[in-house]
């Protein structure tokens, strides 16, 4: 009889054991995903960042690069220099110069999306040799860009490691979402040139610095709602209104 109770409660010790080591520990694990442990994570966050209007932002490295984790929000260039909301719709279809918007001219999606600029914000050409970005931070070129999405393992499966997990800020079925680099995507939405507003919460739109083949078009990267992809090299009017992250020098 007492072999068999030893016997019960070696068993016994041996489940408990086995369980807890298949349950993830996510103590301060300072993510949107709270499903993954630690060495699950692609990226790694980093210190904190203030940009010249005294907002916060995260920072993740992932590989060799060190990204804002959030979406740009600064309504001044980083010399001070103002840089101008335009909420009429005629008045930003007709601009070559930097420009930035609330989505839908509603301050409300500030603190999740960020602002969308247009192109010319973050050009130092057409922004008289300003920079959008903190101090040792920049506008990332496409280049900068593909070094990321290459990375994360191409632009097939990329967009899921980038998008944020859940179904509050992406619409469902916000499709292969893990969030694994930590780069936390979210779909801010653009504002057309024309000036007028659409896809919040289905798209996210990010600017290069680079322009495309087209004179009137420099190259963007997108993330959606129903697919894991990181489209690469879309060619879009410099006069629409996407969101930016900043990349560390």
């Amino acid at each position: 009889m007492k072999k068999l109770t030893f016997t019960f409660a070696l068993l016994s010790a041996l489940f408990a054991c086995k369980k807890e080591a298949s349950t993830p520990n996510n103590s301060g694990n300072n993510t949107t995903d709270t499903t993954k442990t630690s060495n699950q994570f692609i990226g790694k966050l980093g210190p904190n960042i203030t940009d010249v209007d005294g907002n916060s932002y995260k920072t993740v490295t992932i590989g060799a690069q060190t990204w804002m984790a959030e979406n740009l929000k600064t309504s001044k260039y980083n010399d001070g220099t103002q840089i101008p909301n335009v909420t009429d719709y005629t008045n930003w279809s007709q601009l070559t110069t930097g420009a930035w918007a609330y989505y839908n001219n509603d301050s409300a999606n500030y603190a999740k999306f960020g602002k969308l600029y247009n192109w010319y914000a973050v050009n130092y050409e057409t922004n008289g040799n300003k920079n959008v970005c903190p101090t040792g931070w920049h506008v990332p070129t496409d280049a900068e860009w593909t070094v990321l999405v290459d990375y994360l393992g191409g632009s097939n499966v990329a967009g899921g490691k980038m998008k944020q997990v859940d179904s509050t800020n992406w619409k469902n079925p916000n499709t292969d979402a893990t969030n694994t680099s930590l780069f936390t995507g979210l779909p801010g939405g653009y504002r057309y040139s024309d000036g007028h507003y659409q896809f919040i919460g289905l798209y996210g739109n990010w600017w290069s610095s680079s322009e495309s083949k087209y004179p009137f078009s420099a190259l963007s990267r997108i993330l959606s709602y129903n697919n894991g992809i990181a489209t690469s090299k879309n060619d879009d009017n410099k006069k629409d209104g996407f969101s930016v992250r900043c990349l560390k020098d």
